[in-house]
């Protein structure tokens, strides 16, 4: 039993639901930088709600993407799936009934939110937005992963919708000037992250019939955008911080430069096609996403101490 419990995790790939933890934090600390409180139990549902939508992702991953996931003979710690499912160690039903699990309870913790916790109107709304757009990125009928629309997903859905869910949660209201300089620049490098995941997939997704970015552009254009997108993160970052943003939050990002630069010249110099060096460039692209993250919101709690404290 212990063995087939250990298995079931290993399916829902729990490592990446770090990023959903961090970026829910970043949004609420958003909304206490703009002069809110922290609500404990709305926070709570909040974290519940989101992990519950990023894990349904992930089970559902593992059940429609079976056929890709068993033509991929390249997979990497951080992509081709968990391999539980291709080997046989689970019935695909175990991840189906997970998915459908944790649908019901990002509803009910967002139900919750709604009638208990008295949250905004937008609460429920937001939260089921980000539940249909997630199970849309690899099931039917959308299927945007298999389109060429998945890495932007990812990119909108992770630091997009989370912060934003986050932020409204806790603030009642949505504030696009205060949100949109903080998220865009973490949006960009969560589109090269996902990027960087898909090129060990190409020949097995290709084979499946799973028209991922990578293997829409090829694999030279598409280290080329790897490249642009953490030029673009960078750029926006810059941008924001000579506009007048408060420069502790954005500029601390902005030392992460080298690596960034590091990064976008392997790929472009062909580390795509090195599977030696695959793990490396999906952990320096996972490293330098949350790193950012996680800079910005202690950044933005720093600054809401150092007020506190001043008054």
């Amino acid at each position: 039993m212990l063995v087939r419990v250990w298995r079931w995790v290993r399916l829902g790939r729990p490592h990446f639901l770090v990023g959903g933890f961090v970026m829910h934090a970043l949004g609420a600390a958003l909304a206490v930088y703009a002069g809110g409180d922290i609500d404990g139990r709305l926070y709570i549902a909040g974290q519940i709600a989101v992990t519950a939508i990023q894990w349904m992702t992930h089970y559902a991953n593992e059940y429609f993407d079976l056929a890709a996931d068993t033509a991929n003979l390249t997979p990497t710690h951080w992509s081709g799936g968990s391999r539980v499912l291709p080997n046989g160690q689970l019935p695909p039903c175990a991840a189906l009934v997970t998915v459908l699990f944790f649908a019901a309870m990002a509803v009910a913790a967002a139900l919750y939110a709604m009638l208990a916790l008295r949250a905004g109107p937008l609460a429920l709304p937001l939260i089921v937005l980000a539940l249909l757009w997630a199970w849309s990125y690899s099931a039917p009928p959308l299927r945007l992963a298999a389109r060429g629309l998945g890495e932007a997903t990812v990119a909108l859905l992770v630091p997009g919708m989370t912060a934003l869910v986050g932020f409204y949660l806790q603030a009642g209201y949505i504030f696009w000037p205060l949100i949109v300089p903080v998220v865009a620049p973490l949006c960009a490098l969560q589109f090269a992250m996902s990027l960087s995941i898909n090129f060990p997939d190409a020949r097995g997704d290709r084979a499946a019939g799973k028209r991922t970015l990578v293997v829409r552009l090829g694999p030279r254009r598409a280290a080329q955008l790897y490249a642009l997108s953490i030029a673009a993160a960078y750029a926006l970052l810059l941008r924001h911080v000579l506009a007048g943003w408060p420069t502790l939050v954005l500029a601390l990002p902005l030392l992460s430069l080298p690596l960034g630069a590091l990064l976008g010249w392997r790929m472009l110099r062909g580390d795509w096609a090195r599977p030696e060096r695959w793990n490396r460039l999906a952990f320096g692209s996972i490293a330098l996403l949350v790193g950012s993250m996680i800079v910005e919101t202690l950044a933005l709690v720093y600054l809401r101490v150092r007020f506190w404290s001043s008054v």
